[in-house]
């Protein structure tokens, strides 16, 4: 039984390798959007994630462990539909493999991802539909469910949302 915390969790279970879990989790533009621009799959790598006006994130790959663990830090942050645009800012979203039995478990947790989030019950409703059906399929199906790509990035709105690094 899991307890309640203020990390949001999402947990799978699949009948494929460790090594093919922690690939289709680097595969971002195959299960979360085809609209990521970066690099997702090397340590320190920086990416953005960006869902029309609605959502624009900047991530640093903060580690990576083959076949066993990605974290991602969340630099940048920008939601048009909260009153605090940049809710997720500082966060991290952790992802850890392990087999159990001859079956791979994926523990999926956006670390600081809380109930007093203005946007938690919508991004707890994306993040299940991200791990448990569009990396769950990219995982055993090869077929994810990623956002579509929206024709490239908006630049002006990356540059006007988005703290530049330094």
């Amino acid at each position: 039984m899991e307890t309640k915390t203020s990390d949001f969790t999402s947990t799978i279970l699949v009948n494929e390798t460790p090594e093919t879990v922690f690939n289709a989790i680097n595969n971002v533009s195959g299960w979360w959007s085809e609209e990521i621009e970066g690099v997702t799959n090397k340590q320190n790598g920086e990416f953005l994630y960006h869902y029309k006006d609605v959502h624009i994130c900047k991530l640093k790959v903060v580690a990576l462990v083959a076949n066993t663990k990605v974290v991602w830090l969340v630099l940048d942050n920008h939601f048009s539909f909260t009153k605090d645009k940049k809710e997720w800012k500082g966060t991290t979203i952790n992802f850890e493999i392990k087999k159990v039995g001859k079956q791979t478990e994926l523990r999926f947790t956006h670390v600081g991802l809380s109930p007093a989030y203005e946007c938690y019950t919508i991004c707890e409703e994306a993040w299940t539909k991200y791990i448990q059906e569009s990396l769950y399929g990219l995982i055993t199906t090869g077929e994810g469910m990623p956002n579509a790509k929206e024709g490239g990035f908006n630049q002006e709105l990356v540059e006007k949302h988005l703290t530049p690094s330094n």
